[in-house]
């Protein structure tokens, strides 16, 4: 069993290394403040957004379209952990397991097709929207 001063013993290089981070830590912010610019500004606490300055509400409304694709991608991403856990245990599963997995990827063609047909997969402007427009564009001329 160890002593008191065998385990303080063996902590010294934590104390340490912990010691060296943290004033490695203090330099670096401490140069940056003494090295680097101080300017008050107009602008200098606004917040930062490439240069242009920001104008109305942070609140926007997202296109019910980015979320169908956050739903694709978290459908077909679970579907990969569950595939690729099912391929390990493959032998230990047997005709059990084969048709578990059967079921599911029949599920998910099937979530793949709502989601073809809501028009989650549409990404950019329609085909179609597009020739009929260059339709009225050519006729107009």
């Amino acid at each position: 069993m160890e002593t008191p001063t065998e385990h303080s013993a063996s902590l010294w290089p934590l104390f340490v290394y912990g010691l060296i981070v943290l004033s490695l830590v203090g330099a670096m912010l401490g140069l940056s403040y003494i090295l680097g610019q101080h300017h008050n500004e107009r602008a200098t606490h606004d917040p930062y957004e490439g240069g242009i300055l920001s104008t109305g509400s942070a609140r926007i409304r997202f296109s019910a379209q980015f979320y169908l694709v956050a739903m694709l991608f978290v459908i077909f991403d679970v579907e990969t952990i569950f595939i690729f856990s099912w391929a390990i245990a493959f032998r230990e599963l047997g005709w059990y397991g084969y048709t578990g997995v059967i079921v599911f990827l029949i599920l998910l063609v099937v979530v793949l097709i709502y989601e073809w047909r809501a028009g989650a997969l549409d990404f950019g402007p329609d085909g179609k929207k597009i020739l009929k427009a260059y339709r009225k564009m050519s006729a107009g001329q």
